[in-house]
């Protein structure tokens, strides 16, 4: 899919709504439109990526920030800091071609269905640390 018809490139240029939380210079957050816990929201970088596989070495501190950027919110949000899931769904599991890093908090709450559709490490969901490490193991 090409940045033009991107639902996600269209919620940054503000001709899609979306329920925004932050936005900076390099990252845009808004709530998740099917939400699995109280917090639950969205990190994308607003330059476009098709996914986390298209990353590299060189895109570390991008991803590094998004954590951060991420848990900054959910922390200004109420969240439980200490029971957050920070995470990527990988290639073919992701609906929108556009990086995006899933913000949930807290995931005590969250069902046994949301529990595996954001099973950390699994095939389908990478957690932000997981894929920091697998991009630092290409330096």
């Amino acid at each position: 899919m090409s940045a033009e018809n991107c639902i996600f490139c269209k919620i940054i240029s503000g001709t899609e709504p979306a329920q925004v939380c932050y936005q900076d210079d390099e990252f845009l957050a808004f709530r998740d439109i099917k939400p699995v816990a109280k917090i639950h929201f969205l990190v994308i970088p607003k330059q476009h990526f098709v996914s986390v596989n298209s990353l590299n070495a060189d895109n570390i501190s991008l991803v590094e920030r998004m954590k951060e950027c991420g848990k900054n919110i959910i922390n200004e949000l109420g969240g439980d800091i200490t029971d957050i899931r920070l995470g990527f769904h990988c290639p073919p599991f992701n609906s929108i071609k556009h990086l995006h890093l899933h913000c949930i908090s807290p995931t005590k709450d969250m069902s046994f269905l949301h529990n595996l559709m954001f099973r950390p490490n699994s095939w389908w969901f990478s957690t932000v640390d997981q894929t920091l490490e697998n991009l630092k193991s290409k330096i």
